[in-house]
């Protein structure tokens, strides 16, 4: 029962930010549209801020969850990119909404946690520091993260396969050198 519920909650989220921006939408509205009680939603959620949590992380992130190694991370991309584009209007209600800030604090959670798998598995027993390690993921995260962002905002015109091509071409044996570099540097 209690899944059933999340996913109620959910779909019901998903459906209203279709045609309403998140920022009007109420805790109120969401339970009368389920026919369950507030005492039930805040049950199982803090606010509509957790249940969109909860949605990147139960839809999304199982997209992407084997796609961690140096050969899988551009599939792992294309997932998150096919799913902003299947879910379209609710990503883009998300980005143009105050959930605009759970949105990238996920998306910088799991593609840094993407690329921190891409960086362990290249550096594998090199000497480099994890600090070191973490910076080069963070870096390429931002720029993932934002490349991201900007296709939804201008709605999302561009095919996912060919940003995720173009950025294979781009990023190709970077963080490879990125890791040497900092190696380099220590003699």
């Amino acid at each position: 029962m209690s899944n059933h519920t999340k996913e109620q909650l959910a779909c019901s989220l998903k459906k209203m930010m279709s045609k309403t921006c998140m920022d009007h939408i109420t805790v109120k509205d969401l339970v009368a549209d389920c026919g369950i009680n507030r005492q039930t939603f805040y049950y199982h959620f803090q606010d509509i801020y957790d249940l969109l949590g909860y949605i990147f992380r139960s839809e999304a992130l199982e997209s992407i969850v084997d796609y961690k190694t140096y050969d899988t991370w551009q599939l792992g991309f294309l997932k998150i990119f096919q799913y902003a584009e299947n879910n379209r209007a609710f990503c883009l209600s998300t980005v143009n909404s105050l959930g605009r800030d759970h949105l990238e604090i996920f998306l910088n959670q799991q593609v840094f946690d993407l690329l921190l798998g891409v960086v362990n598995e290249l550096a594998g027993e090199l000497p480099i520091r994890d600090e070191e390690k973490n910076f080069i993921a963070r870096f390429y995260t931002y720029g993932f993260v934002n490349l991201m962002l900007e296709w939804l905002k201008s709605g999302t015109k561009e095919e996912p396969k060919a940003i995720i091509d173009k950025l294979s071409k781009l990023v190709d044996g970077d963080i490879s050198r990125a890791i040497d570099k900092y190696i380099k540097s220590k003699t």
